[in-house]
């Protein structure tokens, strides 16, 4: 099983504290405690704090290599996603 599920920031749920990191950084590690796909669709809290809803059909380790991946959520998983591999 994936330890981390991927979630997108949806704008009714961005930060206000941090409006301009929402948009930049839309999508967010979910620590994943069943399988991502039971997951997709349901709102969480992602690794860094935000509140996000999964995108069940993607994958953490994927997705922390784009531009719009949230840096705080690549920082918070990096040692746990080395170990695994």
């Amino acid at each position: 099983m994936d330890s981390y599920a991927v979630g997108c920031a949806r704008p009714d749920r961005w930060s206000r504290s941090k409006p301009e990191d929402s948009v930049s950084s839309s999508w967010h590690a979910v620590e994943a405690h069943r399988p991502p796909a039971e997951l997709d669709g349901e709102v969480e809290l992602a690794s860094c704090g935000a509140i996000v809803q999964v995108w069940g059909a993607h994958r953490w380790d994927r997705v922390r290599a784009r531009e719009t991946a949230c840096a705080e959520c690549k920082r918070i998983t990096a040692g746990q996603l080395s170990r695994a591999s």
